[in-house]
């Protein structure tokens, strides 16, 4: 019952704007992570966490594919290389009401590669090409790929156009591609966030000798000015740890990137909003810390944000934690 009440969401997302994206962040981009965020932003495009195909296929496909309607517009990530596999959960992606789904090309784990997804994919262009050909006869919602700029030795402008030809070939319009390769040994998935260096340019030739793809830029944009600049060259900009750890560049994304000129939500107006959902989470036996550990960067460069942070660090997730510790730390911040 729970595929078929997600089913009748669908007409609710319409065609998806990549504009501006939140990035699908592994821990972080959870459900009530992304009810927040849409809070603030209307328009941002939402990602879930990365899902392996194993998870959804052989474990609870309701706990990891269930979200809120009020989401959207939201896309789910998936982390596979069997393209039947890949294929069914596509399936049931649509079937819950997602409007995209996303193929992990890009995750540089070394538990990720032992699964033989992510990063090192990028190896195996006709692989990739196979997986998003069976996702595309799937389903009838867009089918994406996120990937790097390449791997380890194989970094080259000629390489990446291989890989981006051959999978465009086979059905994808659109690739979201970090602007950095990954080193798949060697470093861990953070260093291979910072140390290897940004390459913008190689993701600005890609939009030129592909203009008919839908080209999103990631990686490094730390800023709505940045992200402005780069929509000179792109298509759409992917934000993520900078929105974790500032949530509150959401509430300017619609003014400045749709022309949405809403009423802005003060961050307190944000919280304020929340507390509906939390009390209904609460009730469902959800605890208070699994959402409120979303919330800390709220008042990032804002009087009061080290008390904010702090008394939600110490009090959430006490046994019985309810609403009643956001509102004392609101009084922290006026």
């Amino acid at each position: 019952m729970q595929a078929l009440e997600h089913t009748q969401t669908r007409s609710n997302t319409g065609k998806i704007n990549r504009r501006f994206a939140v990035a699908p962040m592994l821990d972080w981009t959870d459900r009530h992570c992304r009810y927040f965020y849409r809070l603030l932003s209307r328009h941002a495009l939402l990602y879930t966490e990365m899902v392996t195909t194993g998870a959804i296929l052989h474990g609870n496909p309701q706990r990891h594919l269930q979200f809120n309607p009020r989401e959207h517009p939201v896309a789910l990530q998936l982390g596979g290389s069997h393209p039947g596999d890949l294929a069914r959960c596509a399936e049931l992606a649509e079937q819950y009401g997602y409007g995209e789904v996303n193929l992990n090309v890009g995750c540089p784990s070394d538990r990720v590669q032992n699964g033989r997804f992510g990063a090192c994919l990028m190896a195996e262009p006709e692989l990739v090409a196979e997986c998003v050909a069976a996702m595309q006869r799937a389903v009838s919602i867009p089918v994406t790929v996120k990937s790097r700029i390449g791997i380890d030795d194989r970094d080259s402008y000629e390489e990446l156009t291989r890989f981006i030809g051959a999978v465009a070939v086979a059905g994808c319009n659109t690739f979201i591609v970090h602007a950095r390769k990954a080193w798949l040994s060697g470093l861990s998935p953070k260093q291979n966030r910072d140390i290897p260096p940004l390459r913008y340019d190689m993701v600005f030739q890609l939009k030129q000798d592909f203009p008919e793809l839908d080209i999103i830029i990631n990686g490094g944009i730390n800023s709505l000015d940045a992200a402005l600049d780069l929509l000179n060259h792109v298509d759409g900009v992917m934000l993520g740890r900078e929105v974790y750890h500032n949530p509150y560049l959401l509430s300017e994304v619609d003014s400045r990137l749709y022309g949405d000129s809403h009423p802005l939500k003060t961050r307190q107006d944000a919280i304020l909003a929340l507390l509906p959902y939390i009390r209904q989470q609460l009730q469902q036996g959800v605890r208070l810390h699994d959402i409120a550990r979303h919330l800390l960067g709220l008042f990032h460069g804002v009087a009061g944000a080290r008390a904010w942070r702090r008394h939600i660090s110490e009090n959430a997730n006490k046994p019985g934690a309810d609403e009643d510790v956001l509102l004392r730390a609101l009084e922290f911040t006026v």
